[in-house]
């Protein structure tokens, strides 16, 4: 799956499948390659992978027909354009609470490579709001006042970052409760549910099977889906859930972790093995991820 393709599918209610791989192994990609992943979620938010390593994952996965989607370690479209420079074709960006953090982001999605006085002019045009660094910078490279854009460049830009797809993550009731403003900028083209970090915005900490929480996520995904933007979550602790919000409209679906699936896997064998050659199964319960 391309970029393109991937934003054309969220928009268009279309499911795609991924999960999150953490190892920069160079067998993985290969191995990710035969198991019907439309993409994978590459995290720099809570794991520890370096610039050049995001840069080399997503071009294997890319160059296989896997679209890279990046999470970056904060809502900041520098960092965004910095991985999109890297070979992503989607962006996920953490914690995020308003608008405002959305249409900065769509900027550095949709805009690049427009920076500085430009780009705020151009965010302002469409009802946003330049961040205070989009200001700063611009400030010290002035550039000419322009809410309009010129026609060729409003037609580079257009076709550069049709594949760039900008997706933000719903994990907070702040978040839910400015949901149909952040649904309403354009240029989003997801938002993704975190599930740690809900459970605990809602006093419920890691109860995922909560009604509480089941509500939360059914109404992220009605909303969003009614707004014509992607719906998605990053689950690990039931298919039964996950199929039963699909059902109801859920998109974006990201299963699990690679270490999360080894683990288990191997301790399942491991307790067959033992069992049959020791008379004793092994304890235990999967180390699960909070990613």
């Amino acid at each position: 799956m391309t970029g393109r393709e991937l934003v054309a599918a969220l928009h268009g209610g279309r499911r795609v499948y991924g999960t999150c791989i953490t190892a920069p192994s160079p067998r993985w990609p290969g191995v990710a390659k035969g198991l019907g992943l439309d993409f994978v979620f590459i995290d720099t938010e809570h794991v520890a992978q370096d610039r050049e390593r995001v840069a080399w994952m997503c071009g294997a996965f890319r160059g296989l027909g896997i679209a890279p989607v990046v999470r970056i370690p904060e809502p900041d479209p520098y960092q965004a354009c910095m991985v999109f420079d890297a070979g992503a074709e989607g962006v996920i960006a953490p914690y995020v609470e308003t608008a405002a953090q959305v249409r900065a982001l769509a900027g550095a999605a949709k805009l690049r490579p427009l920076k500085g006085k430009r780009l705020a002019d151009r965010l302002s045009a469409v009802g946003g709001a330049s961040l205070p660094r989009e200001e700063e910078r611009g400030a010290r490279r002035p550039r000419p006042h322009s809410e309009a854009l010129e026609p060729e460049l409003e037609s580079y830009l257009a076709e550069r970052n049709a594949g760039s797809a900008l997706i933000v993550n719903i994990e907070s009731t702040p978040a839910i409760a400015a949901l149909d403003e952040i649904l309403a900028v354009p240029g989003l083209d997801a938002v993704l549910i975190g599930p740690h970090d809900l459970t605990c915005s809602l006093g419920i900490p890691e109860q995922y099977r909560h009604p509480r929480f089941d509500e939360a996520v059914r109404t992220i995904v009605r909303k969003a889906r009614a707004a014509g933007v992607g719906a998605g979550i990053h689950y690990w602790l039931g298919t039964d859930q996950e199929i039963s919000w699909a059902k109801d409209g859920l998109n974006l679906l990201i299963h699990s972790t690679d270490s999360v699936l080894f683990a288990g896997a191997l301790r399942a064998d491991l307790a067959t093995v033992k069992a049959a050659l020791e008379g004793s199964a092994a304890g235990g319960t999967p180390d699960e991820s909070r990613l």
